[in-house]
């Protein structure tokens, strides 16, 4: 440690210090990762039915590598180029870090996908996935769901919550489905948002991912991230859809998504970032919110990044290639 000095100069020696090294091994790396990226996001594809296919060799999880000193340039007067080019490389990042990242419900068909992320609302995905199977064994169809006595079948939803509501809307959806769509799920989104208890998040999701047409999905996670690295202040899900879908191309939507969410859940928390063990700090404006130490951040991962289980029951076999562990079923020790 050296002399300290006065408040200002400290402050300025720590921002003005960043490991030459780290700097311009971190621009020449995303150059020439850049191909690799695009080999990982072949090398997987997500049928509609969410499993996810692996056409090259298994990809080994990528230990997100600790960033001890960072300097971060705030966005202040960032040309709008410059944020296009900022973002866009984040999501090239990111993909590199998620090679495997898929939607993370279980599904096996668009009315499965649809009911599960209506169920997700205000819980985990991990908690819908322990209860959905026990939901579709008993009502497998749109026909069977619609016909449901309600009071099974919030005894089936009690460990979602408020499986009162979520039992009024997935039987109203079912019912809509049957008598407006011939039982099938319609792949618009203007369709889509008609049904009871579905949204413009929940829309994309399934058109995303069930029918490969692309979509944004803000949810809180993806809400938060974008505005800590400052791609829009933006508050509304509405405008930040808008805002966001501007700096990309149509075609990235989904996996972007994806991308910003996964690192949402691992490794940028609401509460307390692992700023110290994030793959992008160099890239973000709110560096040091959360922890900066390596290995305290360490502590701080999740999921697959913190050695621990996935939130799906059955994942693609793209993840499970990649290392990470399926969930454990409701009522396991």
């Amino acid at each position: 440690m050296g002399e300290q000095g006065p408040e200002g100069s400290k402050k300025s020696r720590k921002r003005a210090e960043v490991t030459g090294k780290s700097a311009s091994a971190r621009r020449t790396g995303s150059a020439g990762k850049t191909g690799s990226a695009g080999k990982a996001a072949s090398a997987r594809k997500i049928t509609p039915a969410g499993k996810a296919v692996a056409t090259g060799a298994p990809v080994a999880v990528k230990k997100a590598a600790p960033a001890k000193k960072v300097a971060v340039e705030p966005p202040a007067g960032e040309s709008r180029s410059a944020l296009v080019r900022r973002a866009r490389r984040i999501n090239r990042e990111l993909a590199e870090v998620y090679p495997y990242a898929h939607p993370e419900l279980d599904f096996e068909n668009p009315f499965q996908l649809l009911v599960a992320t209506v169920l997700s609302a205000q819980t985990t995905d991990l908690r819908v996935n322990q209860t959905t199977p026990a939901l579709f064994a008993r009502y497998p169809a749109p026909e069977d769901l619609a016909a449901a006595d309600p009071e099974q079948v919030e005894e089936i939803l009690r460990p979602c919550g408020f499986f009162r509501a979520k039992t009024r809307s997935v039987i109203g959806l079912s019912k809509a489905l049957v008598e407006d769509f011939g039982g099938e799920v319609p792949g618009r989104l203007e369709d889509l948002v008609k049904l009871p208890g579905v949204g413009r998040k929940t829309a994309f999701v399934v058109l995303g991912n069930a029918f490969g047409r692309p979509g944004i999905t803000v949810d809180t996670h993806f809400q938060r991230l974008v505005r800590r690295w400052k791609w829009t202040e933006e508050t509304d899900p509405d405008k930040i859809e808008a805002a966001v879908g501007a700096l990309f191309p149509k075609s990235e939507w989904t996996d972007l998504s994806h991308h910003v969410i996964w690192h949402g859940r691992r490794i940028c928390h609401a509460r307390k970032p692992a700023c110290g063990a994030c793959p992008i700090a160099p890239l973000c404006p709110a560096y040091g919110e959360g922890e900066t130490d390596p290995e305290k951040a360490k502590k701080l991962l999740k999921y697959e990044k913190g050695g621990l289980p996935g939130q799906r029951l059955k994942p693609p076999q793209a993840y499970l290639d990649a290392g990470g562990r399926p969930a454990p079923p409701l009522g396991a020790a």
